[in-house]
Order: structure tokens, then C-alpha cells, then sequence
């Protein structure tokens, strides 16, 4: 699942790079009504790769709502794994073989990370690199959560394991979505593991993060702290059907 809002620089590149690095992989891509003709772009080249999906949405209406709109559309075509990666080419395709083969081995999550051992990250001034492990060093001591990065929009998810943690439920918008999915995985006992890789800052377009998106984090996070969620099953029944 690769959401997109003003992607097209960059959309011809990364559906190359999966017909490349991960063969056999469906793509969906979730397009905010792109003014600059992503979603269209999408869709002539969906035409000739029966791989390739698109799910238009009306307007921007905040990453979280994509998220959740995808992982719908992904639950209801019977998709058994649901990845997220950004459309910006920071997450390498080449990585999803390996992640599968952690779900494989029992994960219900796989959390690509930045900052386990064996991660990084290229192309960012050291002002932003220090914000992003900051950011997540401090959700992370706040949730009592034990995993090195919580921002990160590169995960795996077994379908069972989004079911469990009820995604349509979810609030939030911009990067803390990524917290509060990795939370409520957490609190419902499902088995999560890191794999580290290495972020590469986008080439070409701009970036989707502002003042109020951070803001809206700090918030969410106090919010996340403070009123928590409480699975309603089992955690074995993530694995149920997977």
C-alpha cells in the first residue's frame, strides 16, 4: 500500500523498482486526488500490470485516513499481508522478500527500522536526524513501548494482526498513526520485530510534513499515554486464518 499526494515525479520509478527488486508483489496505490495527475499517471500504468492497483479518494484527507482506507480495500480483496512504504522511493521495495519472511518465521508486525542495529539513514541533515530518533526515543519512553523506531512508515502487517488491533478504530493523522498501530500491535500481544534498513530522503517532489502535523504528534502521543486502547480478544486470535 503506497499512499500518494503529488507523487508522479517519482511513481514511474518506484512500480519500476518493485517489477525489479520484489516480483510477485500487488501494489496499491491510494491517491489523494493528486492535482498533479498521480492518480492518473496510476491508473494508465495499472492498464498493462495486472499487479498494480489504484483506489482514488476524493481529496487530501490526511495520511491516517489513507492508511485506513487502504487497509480496508486490502482486507475486503483477501490480501493475507499488508505492507506500507512511501511512494517518495525512501523505502526500498527490495526489502519486503526479507520482511516476509520474518512473518513467515511468526511475526504479526515487522517494523522497518532506521535506527536498530544495522539501520541509518541518508541524505538527512543532522538537525532532522536528531528530531526524528529524538521523537521516537521519547514516544517510546512515554508508551513504554520497546521498539528503536515508532515513526517510521515502512511495516508489514499479517492481515489477522490489523483485524486484531481493529485499524478502522485508529485516530490519528501524519506519522503518529504509525505510533498508535504499533501501540495498539503491542497491547494486544502480537509478536513485533525490527528489521533495520536504510532510509534514503526523497529525490524529487517535497515533503509532506509540517508544523501542525508535529504538533498533531506531540498531542496524539499525550493522548495515546493517557487513554490508551484495550484490545477486545485474544492476541491469538491475530493469527487466526493467517
Amino acid at each position: 500500500m503506497v499512499p500518494t499526494y503529488n507523487e508522479a515525479p517519482t511513481l514511474h520509478k518506484l512500480v519500476e523498482t518493485f517489477e525489479r527488486d520484489a516480483p510477485g508483489i500487488d501494489v496499491l496505490v491510494v491517491d489523494d486526488a493528486s492535482p498533479d495527475g498521480t492518480g492518473a499517471l496510476a491508473d494508465r500504468m495499472a492498464a498493462t500490470r495486472p499487479w498494480l492497483h489504484v483506489l482514488h479518494r476524493p481529496a487530501k484527507d490526511g495520511l491516517g485516513n489513507a492508511y485506513r482506507a487502504g487497509f480496508a480495500w486490502g482486507l475486503e480483496n483477501g490480501y493475507v499481508a499488508i505492507a506500507q512504504l512511501d511512494a517518495d522511493l525512501s523505502h526500498p521495495p527490495s526489502i519486503l522478500p526479507r520482511m516476509l519472511e520474518a512473518l513467515e518465521r511468526g511475526a504479526d508486525l515487522v517494523l522497518g527500522s532506521r535506527y536498530a542495529p544495522g539501520g541509518g539513514s541518508d541524505g538527512w541533515p543532522l538537525h532532522r536526524r536528531l528530531a526524528s530518533r529524538l521523537g521516537c526515543a521519547l514516544s517510546a519512553r512515554s508508551l513504554g513501548l520497546p521498539y528503536t523506531d515508532l515513526s517510521g512508515g515502512l511495516k508489514l502487517w499479517r492481515s489477522s494482526a490489523l483485524a486484531a488491533i481493529d485499524v478502522a478504530s485508529t485516530r490519528s493523522q501524519g506519522y503518529v498513526f504509525q505510533v498508535e498501530t504499533t501501540q495498539r500491535a503491542h497491547r494486544a500481544g502480537l509478536r513485533i520485530v525490527e528489521l533495520p534498513f536504510t532510509f534514503r530522503d526523497r529525490t524529487a517532489g517535497q515533503s509532506k510534513m509540517r508544523a501542525s502535523i508535529a504538533f498533531e504528534g506531540v498531542r496524539m502521543v499525550a493522548r495515546l499515554r493517557r487513554d490508551g486502547w484495550q484490545p477486545q480478544r485474544v492476541a491469538s486470535a491475530a493469527r487466526t486464518g493467517a
